[in-house]
């Protein structure tokens, strides 16, 4: 996994808390992301039903990155920009999915929805990436993993 000197910083800042993956929360996370990534693909859905989806699975997926390395945030976009750092993501995705969060929020919040196919199907393939990225990062927590260390 990432950096957790950065990931260190964000803590003594505030933004971070420190707290010990617990490997229930963690496969419930990865479950709900494969759930609902799986369904986005599904093209009989409407754009907004496939892009609530893409995008909150692919934010199961980052806090679920950001909860194996020990850290966890109230904050939805900071889960994002930490892939950085906990799955050595490139900047481009990072910024990808922070777009996305920006689209999410203005949805959300004014009630206003971009249609922007090419950004969904964007969005989709980094999702699926990152869906297989943590899903390996769960298998070596599971192998690194004492009988009664870390992961409970």
């Amino acid at each position: 996994m990432g950096s957790n000197e950065n990931l260190e910083n964000l803590v003594r800042s505030g933004s971070l808390k420190p707290e010990l993956p617990d490997r229930i929360e963690c496969e419930g996370l990865l479950r709900s992301a494969k759930d609902r990534l799986k369904d986005a693909h599904n093209r009989e859905l409407s754009f907004a039903s496939r892009f609530d989806l893409t995008y909150n699975a692919a934010h199961a997926l980052a806090l679920t990155a950001l909860r194996l390395c020990g850290y966890r945030s109230d904050k939805r976009y900071l889960v994002f920009q930490c892939l950085v750092h906990t799955l050595d993501l490139s900047k481009e995705s990072v910024r990808l999915f922070s777009l996305c969060h920006d689209r999410r929020n203005r949805a959300e919040y004014q009630g206003y929805m971009d249609v922007d196919e090419a950004l969904l199907v964007e969005l989709v393939a980094a999702t699926d990436t990152l869906s297989a990225q943590v899903a390996a990062a769960m298998v070596d927590a599971k192998q690194k993993e004492a009988p009664s260390e870390t992961l409970r």
